[in-house]
Formats: structure tokens, sequence, C-alpha cells
């Protein structure tokens, strides 16, 4: 029986990992796909969203088997519950890829990116990429000082949107107020998808030590993005 238990326990991690490599998948094809004006690779990315969900759902289900079946405690009890919410995460991950492709669906045949900041987005893109890929192998070494070394790469997003924003905000910019409504999204897509990144990083830390760190809250996304889209609607 505990055989068997510990045998799902590693199957809940495989599919965590699987979870990164889908979201990586999908922030990147996104990215190509808005830069690109790509509108069958965007339709690629929305659909295949499906497949994060139903993974994210099949992870849910065993966890909860297992806490029903088993009732571990201890270490155990904080893998399963913990890999409940980085699997809602890495869903939310997918989500937001899923987000950046609807945009670049929605400016075609044009691209949704002016010349001007297409390298700036890519910039984006790669950070985005890189930074699921070493969650990934995080979750699967449950590697402590590599998960906390992955703030600096959320740093480098927040700097990347900062920058981002000011230039939406710039009047000499004369960007149209559609792209520029559509970029502050985008910004917001790509610095989210950092920060859960960042949350299931620090998830594992908790697993592995037992002590929590301050974590990325998440409850007031809709009112921010509010509040991005007044401010630039306020200047333009």
């Amino acid at each position: 029986m505990r055989d068997q238990f510990h045998e799902d326990l590693d199957t809940i991690t495989d599919q965590l990992v699987e979870l990164t490599r889908l979201a990586g998948s999908a922030i990147s094809r996104a990215t190509t796909a808005l830069l690109d004006a790509d509108v069958q690779l965007a339709e690629s990315v929305i659909e295949a969203d499906k497949q994060l969900d139903e993974i994210r759902i099949n992870l849910d289900n065993l966890s909860i088997n297992l806490l029903a079946r088993q009732q571990p405690v201890a270490t155990d009890l904080r893998i399963v519950v913990t890999a409940m919410h980085m699997s809602s995460d890495l869903e939310r991950m997918g989500d937001l890829a899923r987000h950046v492709a609807k945009v670049a669906r929605l400016r075609t045949p044009e691209s949704a990116v002016p010349p001007q900041l297409r390298s700036h987005i890519l910039q984006m893109g790669q950070v985005a990429e890189a930074i699921v890929a070493k969650c990934g192998s995080i979750i699967a070494s449950k590697d402590v000082e590599a998960a906390a070394a992955l703030d600096k790469d959320d740093d480098q997003m927040d700097e990347l949107h900062r920058e981002l924003f000011a230039v939406l905000l710039d009047e000499e910019r004369d960007l149209h107020r559609s792209t520029v409504l559509d970029l502050a999204l985008i910004g917001r897509y790509y610095e989210r998808f950092a920060d859960h990144a960042v949350s299931v990083a620090r998830r594992v830390i908790y697993l592995v030590t037992g002590e929590y760190d301050s974590e990325v809250s998440y409850d007031h996304e809709e009112a921010e993005d509010a509040d991005v889209i007044a401010e630039i609607e306020r200047t333009s």
C-alpha cells in the first residue's frame, strides 16, 4: 500500500513538471504569434490550454484520492496539499499564455506590437520561458537554493514591465490608444506569468523545509488590471 502511495506521489511530481513544460511551450508560441501576427499559431495556443486544464483536474483528483485513502501526515501531507496549490499556479500560467495568444488573434492581420517595441516584448517572452523552465527543474529536483534564486529572474521581468509601462505613458511615443491598451495588458500577462512561477518555487521551499515564505497574492488581479487601464486611458 505504501509503495503505491509513493508511486502516486512520483506521478504527481511528473504531472507538475509536465505542466511547466506545457506552460513554457504555450508562452513561447504565444509570443511568436503575437510578434508575427500568426493567427493559426495563436489558435493552437488557445486550443492547447485545454490540455493543461485536464492535467490540473487529473492531478487534483489524484491528490484528493490520496488524502482520502492514505490520510498522510507530516511531509507526505505537505507534498499532496502543496502539489494542489502548485497545479493551480501552473494552470494559471497556461491561462496567461492563452490571454497573450488572444491578443495576437484579435489584432491579426496586423501585429499588436509596434516595431519599436518588438525587441522588448521578445525579451519578456524569453524571460518567461526561462523562468518556467527553471521552475520545472526546481519541482523535479526540489532544489531549495534554485527555488530561492528564481526571484532574480522575476526581478528582471518586473524591470521589463516597468520599462514598458513607462513607454506607454510617454506622450511623445504617439502610440495608438488600442495599441497602448493591448500592451498594458500584455505586459501584465507576462509579469503575472513570472509571479506564478515564483509562487511555485516558494511552495517547493515550503515542501522541503516546512517554512513558508511570503507569497505573491492574486486576490486583486482584476482590480489591478482595471487600475492599469484607467491610468493608461487618463494619460492617453
